[in-house]
């Protein structure tokens, strides 16, 4: 089978980190209360930001949150058996869109725990459907709504991760929403 799989709030558990410095970011340094959508993932749909701010907080926190974000639960065991099971692995993220200097300090880390382990890395792509189709991906990991969404209405089957307050997705035949790794190993094992 042929995985998807997205890096941040999949693999890394830097949505959480993302969460923390933006609300101490909009306190401690914007002197604000500028949350319009806590449901949103990305923090810049999450706050009331001017681009200067949005550019102030990647500017302070993005390289931090990239170089000490925990891996998600479970992802240092699970990745390597689906690898050893035949799966083939493919990294697909919107990662390096707004840093390119994320992708060398990403891959890193990857090689550190030994999860270089993907056929194909795809980095700064905001068109995860378009990757799934032209790969022939069977199923693709994310924890984003939005692109869960995209990638069911290219009639592809998807995992939507959900770690954090997000919006649901309920009655989509291509949606299996999910909550851990351990999850989403008996869900993949009860496809083959």
């Amino acid at each position: 089978m042929k995985i998807g799989i997205d890096l941040d709030g999949v693999i890394f558990d830097s949505e959480k980190e993302y969460r923390v410095y933006s609300e101490l970011y909009d306190i401690l340094d914007l002197h604000k209360n500028s949350k319009i959508d806590n449901q949103e993932i990305k923090f810049q749909q999450r706050f009331n930001w001017s681009k200067e701010e949005i550019e102030g907080f990647i500017k302070k926190y993005h390289t931090k949150i990239t170089k000490e974000s925990n891996f998600m639960p479970g992802v240092k065991i699970v990745l390597p058996m689906l690898k050893e099971e035949g799966h083939k692995l493919y990294l697909i993220t919107a990662r390096g869109g707004i840093n390119k200097d994320m992708i060398p300090v990403t891959m890193e880390r990857l090689e550190k725990e030994h999860l270089n382990i993907f056929e194909k890395y795809y980095w700064a792509t905001e068109n995860k459907a378009e990757i799934c189709k032209k790969e022939e991906i069977d199923i693709m990991i994310d924890d984003s709504y939005q692109k869960c969404q995209s990638v069911a209405q290219a009639h592809i089957k998807t995992i939507y991760l959900k770690d954090a307050p997000s919006y649901d997705i309920k009655n989509n035949p291509y949606v299996q929403v999910l909550y851990n790794w351990g999850e989403i190993y008996r869900y993949i094992k009860g496809l083959e």
